[in-house]
């Protein structure tokens, strides 16, 4: 298993960024390793939502349910099917310095033994690199 923490400074308030974070749809528009988000079910307080990624090539599948934490400006996620053996971690929207500190969480197995054992810190810092390319993009859509 592995843990992985990113974060960035976006110039956007922490409501709006959350708000975008939660049309995870859209992710494809922004975000070069996301190839499509469908969402399976949507409510007031959670959503399902089935994700195509690619990774150096290699695409990665899953389906996810995300639970919205309005009044903590929070986003849970974890995985329900997929690739993965697990997957799942949070989004946190807080404000400094007259934006927003987005903060992604991922905590992730692929499963496979001999091959955590080989690749697990390349696997790891690709999920890393993911991770903060995937906040690049929304900080590049909500400040331009």
């Amino acid at each position: 298993m592995s843990f992985i923490k990113s974060s960035i400074q976006i110039d956007g308030s922490p409501k709006d960024v959350y708000e975008m974070a939660q049309n995870m749809e859209k992710f494809s528009d922004f975000m070069p390793d996301v190839e499509k988000v469908t969402v399976v079910e949507k409510g007031d307080k959670r959503a399902v939502t089935e994700w195509v990624t690619s990774v150096e090539g290699i695409p990665i599948c899953w389906t996810e349910e995300d639970t919205f934490d309005d009044e903590q400006i929070k986003i849970h996620y974890r995985l329900l099917e997929g690739d993965l053996d697990k997957f799942e971690g949070s989004w946190s929207f807080d404000e400094a310095d007259g934006g927003t500190i987005v903060t992604l969480t991922v905590d992730f197995d692929f499963g496979m033994p001999t091959l955590a054992d080989l690749l697990g810190p390349i696997l790891k810092m690709k999920v890393q690199e993911n991770s903060e390319m995937m906040l690049a993009g929304m900080k590049k859509e909500i400040e331009s």
